[in-house]
């Protein structure tokens, strides 16, 4: 789908429920036809015709068995991160003669996970479900949520669950990654991603060479570029980049910039593809090498105020893994 076709509510955040962050499927009334870890595949569902397993036809997702007496059936996902949620996705793709009428979900705050003292607030009340449809659905309640449950009803299978909101930036002594999409960092624009651009910002290092952002080959003068909105405003301290499982394709070199963007207004993308080539300079071009973790920070980092918003540059295309700025949230601010 399309970023354009997206509800409002999950734009400017990102999927709580997303495997490749960190969210399990912590427990589920029955994983007879499709395990729950299914569910939270961050790939878009895909349908093999005549393909069958031990317990019968195989659907990419979440499935029970077809439920013979009274009840229904419900799953625990422990979330990324918590954080608050702004809407859902609930995905039946491919479903369609065993989806379930109808879903709700409920939350609960947790850091040790949910026990029977668990207060769980309805998030989304009982609502129809259609066949092999998106669905996209508002959150009802404020406040951080660490767990939802899912329920479906009576049986059946949802091949995703999208859980769209903001990561909670917890308190820290140090300099915290805010970047991170774990703290609420967000890729907001760029100038190729043709080989993907969604794991930039993602936990732990790259598990190879397509868990990145990489773009195309270059053929003209210039460079590529990305901008990311850190968690929070902030001053930035040190800067990794992280060139792993790169390395017939890694940049020559990098730069960044940086620029404060509170109270702005409009549409962002377009006004930082247009405006942040100007912005100011707090990492003056460095080489990059092959497979390898750069940390640039002291006297390279050169930044005189607090910015929202950073402008990686490579020099001229290739792939990066990761990309760290670590540094200190301005008066408690969070963007």
């Amino acid at each position: 789908m399309s970023t354009a076709a997206l509800p409002a509510f999950a734009r400017g955040t990102i999927n709580l429920a997303s495997a490749g962050l960190g969210a399990k499927g912590l427990s589920a009334t029955d994983e007879f036809f499709g395990p729950l870890s299914r569910l939270l595949s961050d790939e878009p569902a895909v349908y093999h015709a005549g393909v069958y397993d031990a317990h019968g036809k195989w659907m990419d997702g979440w499935e029970t068995r077809r439920r013979r007496g009274p009840g229904h059936d419900h799953a625990v996902i422990t979330l990324a991160t918590a954080g608050r949620i702004r809407g859902f996705d609930v995905d039946t793709a491919f479903f369609t003669g065993n989806y379930p009428t109808a879903c709700a979900i409920e939350g609960c705050l947790a850091p040790d996970g949910p026990d029977e003292a668990s207060e769980w607030v309805e998030l989304l009340a009982p609502s129809p479900l259609g066949p092999s449809a998106q669905h996209f659905f508002d959150c009802a309640a404020d406040g951080l949520i660490s767990h939802v449950r899912l329920r479906i009803y009576p049986d059946g299978g949802v091949a995703r669950l999208r859980v769209y909101g903001i990561p909670a930036l917890a308190p820290a002594d140090g300099p915290i990654d805010l970047a991170s999409a774990l703290c609420g960092g967000q890729v907001v624009a760029f100038s190729n991603g043709h080989y993907g651009h969604q794991r930039l910002l993602a936990p732990g290092r790259g598990v190879n060479m397509g868990d990145g952002w990489e773009t195309s080959r270059r053929r003209q003068p210039g460079h590529e570029w990305i901008v990311v909105k850190l968690a929070a405003r902030a001053t930035v301290e040190s800067i990794v980049v992280d060139t792993a499982h790169f390395k017939g394709n890694y940049p020559d070199a990098c730069s960044m910039q940086a620029a404060d963007l509170t109270g702005t207004t409009g549409d962002l993308p377009t006004l930082v593809t247009a405006a942040s080539m100007f912005w100011q300079e707090i990492l003056p071009e460095q080489k990059l090498a092959a497979d390898r973790i750069h940390t640039f920070d002291g006297h390279l980092v050169k930044q005189a105020s607090a910015v929202t918003h950073v402008r990686l540059n490579i020099h001229p295309d290739g792939g990066i893994s990761r990309l760290r700025v670590f540094g200190h949230t301005a008066e408690g601010e969070k963007t």
